[in-house]
Formats: structure tokens, sequence, C-alpha cells
């Protein structure tokens, strides 16, 4: 099988850690819950293979899955956090640099 992108073919090591980490959650998820692949498969209207692929942290899934499975498990509030801009460190200190250097503070000689 040829990976459909470059990404398939050479992931990240931080990505395909972080993948295996989030579907090794859902698969605890779905334990705890007591429910098999075919159940959680047919919840969200896909095959069990799908679940499985999840579950195992595969590239090729997509996120509607991940998604998917998170809206099964009640979990799907956490999926809204994903990125939070206020949880942004870096982003936040660019931001900050960037506003400053459009807006200089003005020098005056008043002491």
């Amino acid at each position: 099988m040829t990976a459909r992108n470059a990404l398939l073919k050479a992931v990240p090591y931080q990505v395909e850690q972080s993948l295996k980490k989030l579907g090794a959650n859902l698969k605890t998820a779905r334990l705890r819950r007591n429910l098999t692949t075919e159940e959680v498969a047919q919840k969200i209207g896909v095959g069990r293979f799908v679940v499985a692929d999840a579950e195992r942290g595969k590239p090729s899934t997509g996120i509607a899955i991940y998604a998917a499975l998170l809206w099964a498990y009640g979990l799907i509030d956490q999926f809204g956090e994903i990125a939070d801009p206020s949880r942004d460190e870096e982003g936040t200190t660019l931001s900050l640099k960037r506003e400053r250097a459009r807006h200089p503070r003005k020098l005056d000689n008043d002491f």
C-alpha cells in the first residue's frame, strides 16, 4: 500500500506516539464502559476495524473518527480543548513580540 501523502510515509515520532497514546486512551474508555468494538462502530456508523485502527493510533485514521469516538464515550468536550489558544504559551509570546514591534514605545524626556 502506498501512502496518500508524505506525512503518512514518514510520521514524525512525536505525532506517532501521541496517536498511539490517544488510541490507548480511547480503548481504555471503551473497555471501562464495557463496550465491544462492534457496538461502538455501530454507534458511530463505521466498521469495527476502523475503531480498532483508531485504538492502535493508525496515522491514516481520520480525525472525525477520533472525534466520534470521544462523542460515543461522552468525552467530546475534551476535543474542544485541543490547541486551546489560552494554553498556547509559545503562540502568546510570539504574538506579544509582534505587537510590541508594531507599536514601539515613544521615548520622552519627562522624568
